[in-house]
């Protein structure tokens, strides 16, 4: 068995429209430092396509990045053009427009007239002529609001041949209603893993009924988003963890692939051990029993020396 069939394609595959993808993916978010953007230790250039290259040798086929990761010395999207073209015939790469960093890392929110020029920085650094999918991330001012105009915007720039698919993240039922209505959605991408809202569950559970991915981001970090995994963490996760021998991140990793089989997960990372991890979690398989208990409203203990 070689290894791109012996890791993540055993968690199973799933469809981005007519592009089919390993549901583990790879998050491009942690590739430029020790913490996203400008908040962490610049990576080591060489370890960081080291690390991608793996990832392609464990099976990832679905690659998620965007133009505003980057750091004063690294940008994702160019680590990946890097290591990885001429790309494998096989290989999705998904990005994200609406919102922008300038080149002092201070952020913008891109009017729909901008998102062709936010399109175009991707194909310029990806090295490609047209991108795979493209998500709408829409900005938590617009969680209750119209996305319309915008995604109508990138549905012409899907019409002139610059984007194959079009997805949408950080979105609302409504607003996923309102997406279709205008252009074929292939995927929602929002942040998802234990312990989630009752709206949040709800979302999935409507993609799967429509056949859409549900490409869950944050299912280690969990509530510490950006900022990584909590010190805190519930005794039901440690006891999960201990009882299979594996990794926190990998339990959280296991659950929320195991949600739907149209959940994708997009873990990323810079260290090649917790890529090795990340990936290996595909296989791990919960029971019933555990799945319950872990969807059940935690009891949070102190860090994991003490549980």
């Amino acid at each position: 068995m070689s290894p791109r069939t012996s890791t993540t394609s055993i968690a199973g595959t799933w469809r981005l429209g007519d592009l089919t993808v390993n549901r583990v993916g790879f998050g491009a978010m942690r590739l430029t430092g020790t913490a996203p953007f400008d908040r962490g230790v610049p990576c080591d250039r060489e370890r960081s396509i080291g690390v991608l290259r793996r990832a392609i040798e464990l099976g990832v086929n679905h690659i998620d990045t965007a133009a505003f990761y980057f750091s004063a010395t690294r940008s994702a999207n160019e680590l990946i053009n890097r290591a990885l073209a001429p790309y494998p015939k096989d290989l999705v790469i998904t990005t994200k427009v609406w919102p922008g960093r300038d080149s002092s890392g201070g952020w913008w929110w891109a009017t729909p007239d901008q998102l062709r020029g936010q399109v175009e920085e991707n194909l310029r650094q990806l090295g490609r002529d047209h991108l795979d999918v493209v998500n709408l991330r829409v900005p938590p001012s617009r969680r209750t609001g119209s996305i319309g105009e915008h995604f109508g915007a990138l549905a012409e720039l899907r019409d002139a041949g610059l984007i194959r698919h079009l997805g949408i993240s950080n979105v609302t039922s409504e607003q996923l209603a309102e997406a279709r209505a205008i252009a074929p959605v292939v995927c929602v991408q929002n942040p998802y893993g234990i312990g989630e809202s009752s709206e949040d569950r709800a979302l999935l559970r409507l993609c799967g009924e429509l056949g859409l991915a549900f490409v869950a981001f944050f299912a280690i970090a969990g509530s510490g988003r950006e900022a990584g995994p909590a010190a805190r963490d519930s005794e039901a996760v440690y006891a999960v963890a201990r009882a299979h021998g594996v990794s926190i991140a990998q339990v959280r990793l296991a659950w929320t692939l195991q949600q739907g089989p149209h959940v994708l997960a997009i873990p990323g990372t810079g260290d090649p051990d917790h890529l090795a991890q990340n990936m290996a979690a595909g296989t791990l398989r919960l029971s019933e029993e555990e799945l319950a208990r872990l969807s059940a409203p935690p009891n949070l203990f102190g860090p994991a020396a003490q549980a």
